[in-house]
Parts: C-alpha cells; sequence; structure tokens
C-alpha cells in the first residue's frame, strides 16, 4: 500500500544544477547570488548548533531572534530586484546586534589578545558561525560589485560577525563559572571524605615555619592557614606587609582549596588565551590566579591550604611551601 505523502521535498527541477530565484527567474546552482545566500543559510544552521548547546540563557534568546533575522537576509539576496518594502534588512536590525554585543561584553571580562576556542561546544559552534558570517559577507560584497545590493545587508552581515565572536566568549565565560561554582559547592559542603584536621594550634606551627622563612629572605608577609572549606584559621601580618596583601594571601588560601590546585599553575591555565581565562572574576573576586596558594593534603584529601603574599611570586611560593612542608613533618610524611 503506498502511503500519502505531503509534496514539495522533492521536485526534481534543480537536477540539472538550476534554482530559481524569488520571482521565478531561473539561474544556476553556482551562481554568486545563489552562493551568497547559500552561504547566510549555512551561518544560520552553525548558528542553530550553537544555541542548542548553549548553557546561557540570553545567548539562546539573542541567537534564536538572529536565526529569524537570517531569513530575511536570504530573502532578500534571493530577489534580483531590491525589495521596496517587507522582507529586507533595516537599521533596526543592525542597532539591535549592537546593543547586543554591549551588552555581551558587560557579561566577560576584558579581552586581552587572541581566543582559542574549543574548550566548550557552544563556545566552538558560534565560533564556526562567525567565521562562516565572514565568508558569506565576502561573497556579498562580491555580489554587490555586480548587482545591486543594499548596504545595509552588508553592515548586517558586517556586525553580526562580531556579535558571533561576543557570543562564544560569553559561553566559554559562563561554562567556566558554572565548573567553579560546582567545585566550590562541592568543597564548601564537605566532600564527604574530608576530615577537618586543621586547629588553630596546628595553623600557628604552620605560621610559624612560613615567617621563619619570610625572616630568611628578608620579606614581610601575609601568612593564612585555612580550613577545608576554604576559610581562614589563622591570619598573621608580619610587620611592615602590605595591608593589600591580607586579602591577597587570604584569597590564594581559598582559590587553593576551591580549586583543588596550587595557585602557581592556576597562573598559566588563566592567562590569555588559557582554558581558565577570567576565572578571577569569579565567586565575588574570592579567586586568585598567581602563585603562592597552596592546598594542604591528609592522605589523599584535601583539609586546608596556606597562602602567602608579600613578596614576589617566587617568594610567595618559598614561602609557602616552608609552611606545607611544616604540616607534611606534623603529619609523619
Amino acid at each position: 500500500m503506498k502511503k500519502n505523502r505531503t509534496p514539495g521535498v522533492y521536485t526534481r527541477t534543480g537536477d540539472r544544477g538550476e534554482t530559481s530565484l524569488l520571482g521565478g527567474i531561473r539561474v544556476g546552482k553556482d551562481s554568486l547570488r545563489v552562493s551568497a545566500y547559500g552561504t547566510v543559510d549555512e551561518a544560520g544552521a552553525a548558528l542553530a548548533l550553537g544555541r542548542s548547546l548553549a548553557c546561557c540563557a540570553w545567548v539562546q534568546e539573542v541567537a534564536v531572534r538572529v536565526q529569524k533575522e537570517l531569513f530575511v537576509v536570504c530573502s532578500e539576496l534571493a530577489r534580483p530586484e531590491v525589495p521596496a518594502v517587507g522582507a529586507r534588512v533595516e537599521d533596526e536590525m543592525i542597532s539591535r546586534l549592537e546593543e547586543d554585543i554591549n551588552e555581551g561584553l558587560d557579561r566577560i571580562p576584558a579581552l586581552r589578545g587572541f581566543a582559542v576556542s574549543g574548550h566548550v561546544p557552544a563556545e566552538a559552534a558560534f565560533d564556526l558561525a562567525r567565521t562562516i558570517t565572514r565568508r558569506a559577507e565576502r561573497l556579498v560584497v562580491r555580489l554587490s560589485r555586480r548587482e545591486v545590493v543594499r548596504e545595509e545587508v552588508i553592515r548586517y552581515l558586517n556586525r553580526l560577525s562580531d556579535l558571533l565572536f561576543v557570543l562564544a566568549r560569553v559561553e566559554a565565560h559562563e561554562h567556566l563559572v558554572k565548573v567553579v561554582m560546582t567545585r566550590v559547592l562541592e568543597k564548601t559542603r564537605g566532600g564527604g571524605n574530608v576530615k577537618e584536621t586543621i586547629t588553630l594550634d596546628i595553623a600557628r606551627q604552620i605560621a610559624a615555619a612560613a615567617e621563619e622563612k619570610a625572616h630568611q629572605i628578608g620579606v614581610p608577609m601575609v601568612i593564612v592557614v585555612a580550613d577545608g572549606a576554604g576559610n581562614p584559621v589563622l591570619l598573621e601580618r608580619m610587620h611592615g606587609a602590605l595591608l593589600a596583601s591580607l586579602d591577597i594571601a587570604a584569597g590564594k588560601a581559598y582559590t587553593a582549596v576551591a580549586l583543588k590546585m596550587e595557585t602557581e599553575k592556576l597562573s598559566v591555565l588563566a592567562a590569555p588565551g588559557g582554558p581558565l581565562y577570567g576565572i578571577n572574576t569569579t565567586n565575588g573576586g574570592r579567586i586568585v590566579p598567581f602563585g603562592g596558594g597552596i592546598p594542604l593534603y591528609q592522605e589523599t584529601n584535601i583539609v586546608g591550604a596556606i597562602g602567602i603574599s608579600g613578596g614576589s611570586v617566587e617568594q610567595d611560593i618559598e614561602v609557602a611551601r616552608a609552611g606545607v612542608e611544616k604540616w607534611n613533618q606534623l603529619q609523619g610524611q
């Protein structure tokens, strides 16, 4: 028995390599106009992929609106004549893209250098959409040298590629924030097997060892010993240490616990272009991405951390290691 099928999925009218523009004019599928609006359609498909992978609600809202606008762009490009009214790119559409760009930039840290994408699927998809949009823009510019193309179409594509760059960065940043917050919450909830062993007496012994090393190198330091939740058990400011070091040292200790790593390693990951670039803007600014914070382990569990600030990064690390060495001695390691 034959099933009834909706007609129009295939028509066979393009089997010889031709297609119809809006208005009925037949042209080759390899014509510049068809290539132009076909590439815009390709950019829309990549944008749809990015939207399906996005975790940020604002990004999703912007993406779905732009998808609809790209139908308008394709429609205008598919007409050999300029439409007087109706489906055509307007200045208001371009202005909305600029507003979106500004809002997106407000959501992320200041951009420095080149961004290496691929850490987050949605970020990579939006970057792909951006490069396809640039290709579409080049084709439309070439078409405009041969046939009539309104300036608004070119401006829209130019601005859209900028927006897609920003959407990719926002997605990367939002993903980073979620990862960090998940780790922080896991740690502050106790992590299941972590035992609180950093008593005030032990913290004083750790700080004393760190202070002795600071005296040896002749640099006044702020020393913070934190518990397994990243909260300070002891904060000591040596005479002459910078006031700014109070928050920095505490931040280093908290960061070492929250991210389960030495802050020296984080400094590499958080550098421009790194997978954790911008992490210092998360969690209320408590994350400190440079050396001087080291976790304190009890077997395989992190039960606290030491944070040092006041000298160069190398000096901070040296003093912090002296405190860690004392902790290991107390643990019989």
